[in-house]
């Protein structure tokens, strides 16, 4: 059975690819490397020993798109790609909308055309916007501190709306958190291609000295130690996640939406410290103003998630530091 996974070389994509094959799916990647390597796709087929195909192209191409569902019989789709810096949204938020919106649409166009209607959406816990308590449930209010958070929020919109005019659509929301970590051959990890807009691979380029200092976005939010507090999540967790949401939409028709996180805060002062601990290396650091954009804090429940997939995350935050680590001196 064959799976498609847009954005399947980045991050998430590339842990999940893994994890689809380990379980005895086929993988179909369809990538432009805007913020990942081509080699990537030979650690998967070394990790798991089988093979992929891979499209380097755009999925707002609906030409390769077409070109994509022609040749291969998709069972399925895992729609990852799109861009994910908050920061960079604020800048430039008519980029975001243009590519993230408009490679939904192309994709599900051509989903409905070839008669696949069955669809994991890589949303996030950023539609939540600002919360008014902790821990987050999926029924919260929706809104958005961002046009990266807004382009998930309309996505969702999109999807919803697609199930509404057609039943046999089958559509699984999954907000994820914060995922760091790496796989454990550190042959995939997060290594982004420009300065890192996430946390644990900016603590990384400094612990190697890649980069000179740390920078913390602010330290007089309302949390423990005035640093953001983040529900972090091991990437191989939020993967095996991923093939419960394939399972399910194979199985059942509908849309609905799943929080994946652990349901643990830990402030940026706190995952560097834990960096520093796991790995004994020294991660130098400086205060600077927050980020447009930014919250205090969030961190999920993720009990529905555990009802309706069977799904829970079960690595602890002191490996997720190593894992991160590993990587980047496995790749240097």
């Amino acid at each position: 059975m064959k799976i498609l996974v847009t954005g399947g070389t980045g991050y998430i994509g590339s842990h999940t690819c893994v994890e689809l094959l380990d379980n005895g799916y086929e993988v179909v990647i369809v990538d432009n490397l805007s913020n990942s390597k081509r080699e990537v796709v030979d650690h998967i087929k070394e990790i798991t020993k089988k093979d992929v195909r891979f499209y380097e192209g755009d999925v707002c191409d609906k030409t390769l798109m077409t070109k994509v569902f022609t040749e291969n019989d998709i069972a399925a789709v895992i729609h990852f790609a799109g861009l994910k810096a908050v920061g960079e949204s604020v800048k430039k938020p008519l980029l975001y909308y243009r590519n993230n919106i408009d490679s939904t649409l192309t994709l599900c166009e051509v989903m409905s055309e070839f008669g696949c209607k069955k669809i994991v959406f890589s949303s996030s816990a950023t539609v939540y916007g600002s919360p008014k308590s902790l821990p987050i449930k999926e029924d919260f209010p929706l809104s958005t501190t961002n046009p990266y958070g807004s382009t998930k929020l309309y996505i969702e919109g999109i999807l919803r709306d697609l199930y509404t005019s057609d039943n046999e659509w089958s559509i699984a929301l999954l907000r994820y958190f914060n995922p760091i970590g790496a796989h454990k051959s550190g042959l995939i990890g997060e290594n982004p291609n420009d300065v890192p807009n996430n946390l644990m691979p900016y603590i990384v380029k400094v612990a190697t000295k890649e980069l000179e200092i740390l920078n913390i976005y602010g330290n007089d939010y309302d949390t423990k130690d005035g640093t953001g507090v983040r529900d972090y999540i091991h990437v191989v967790d939020l993967a095996k996640a991923h093939v419960k949401a394939i399972e399910k939409i194979l199985r059942d028709r509908g849309v609905d939406a799943y929080n994946l996180g652990t349901g643990h805060g830990y402030s940026v002062l706190e995952i560097v410290e834990t960096f520093k601990r796991v790995n004994g290396v020294d991660v130098p650091y400086r205060i600077v103003d927050r980020r447009p954009g930014d919250i205090a804090a969030c961190y999920a429940d993720s009990s529905y998630a555990k009802e309706k997939l069977g799904w829970t995350a079960e690595k602890e935050i002191d490996e997720m530091c190593a894992d991160s680590f590993n990587f980047i001196k496995k790749n240097r």
